[in-house]
């Protein structure tokens, strides 16, 4: 059994939710009124910039990836089911995938940044220590959401060998993708978490493409060895290029090099 010929990851479009905590933000905390409070993030909808977003996506993909695919997937949530059904396959059939679902972020879920450094700031400091293995109260670490994520892989090496396959779901959700497609170190997953560059965000709508074929030679290798990074609405916040991917492998010499990075508390 073998990886699907293309996967591509969609974030949904701008949603309530993005919206509310973009103002908290900013000082304006009026969107976190009786109504928002009392949702589950689960039920958010799209604002009518996400639907714009997710039609340019859906443009972008039958441009540049393909008319059609051969299985679509999506996360139960309403924004990313929205953003599935704006995309504009018209004859697709969509499951509905609940191991694709955003990180579980427990009582943090409806609560603005303020607030929970304000009534959670001790667990806010020990978020700065680690971030992919830190779990927020009663929540999900990036590290947890990695072990359901490689659920759905199994499925894909399953039912989806040589197939097209898009998947629709969530940003800290297509960060455990490329956590585990691309072998990517817990070092180096901190390192990109802490960069601020446009480049490196999960935009709404952003679309990561992971092909088993070269994109210079047409050749069909065993594994997904390629990506490209696409923002369908501004492609000036993506790199939009393709990168190979390096999966990187540790003999005795490396392993002790990355070890030595970090002092000991003590000797002896």
């Amino acid at each position: 059994m073998t990886m699907p010929i293309d996967l591509v990851l969609v974030r949904h479009g701008e949603s309530e939710g993005n919206v509310a905590f973009r103002r908290a933000n900013q000082g304006d905390h009026s969107l976190f009124n009786e109504a928002f409070l009392s949702r589950h993030s689960s039920r958010w909808r799209l604002t009518d910039l996400g639907v714009r977003q997710a039609q340019a996506a859906g443009r972008w993909l039958r441009e540049n990836v393909a008319e059609g695919f051969d299985r679509y997937y999506v996360s139960e949530y309403l924004r990313a089911m929205e953003t599935a059904g704006h995309l504009g396959f018209g004859p697709a059939r969509w499951n509905c995938e609940f191991f694709l679902r955003e990180r579980d972020w427990g009582v943090f879920d409806v609560m603005s940044f303020e607030e929970r450094r304000l009534r959670y700031n001790e667990d806010m400091q020990r978020r700065k220590l680690d971030t992919f293995y830190w779990t927020p109260p009663g929540g999900e670490s990036m590290a947890s959401v990695c072990l359901r994520i490689d659920r759905v892989l199994n499925t894909l090496h399953r039912e989806c060998a040589d197939k097209r396959v898009v998947m629709v779901c969530h940003g800290e959700v297509m960060w455990t993708f490329r956590v585990r497609l691309e072998r990517m170190s817990q070092e180096r997953y901190n390192e990109l978490d802490r960069d601020r560059s446009p480049k490196v965000k999960l935009h709404n709508t952003q679309i990561l493409h992971y092909p088993r074929r070269d994109p210079a030679t047409g050749a069909i290798a065993p594994y997904l060895n390629w990506l490209r990074s696409t923002c369908p609405w501004d492609v000036s916040l993506s790199s939009n290029v393709w990168h190979p991917i390096e999966r990187v492998k540790y003999d005795s010499a490396d392993l002790l090099a990355v070890v030595a990075r970090t002092a000991r508390l003590f000797e002896g």
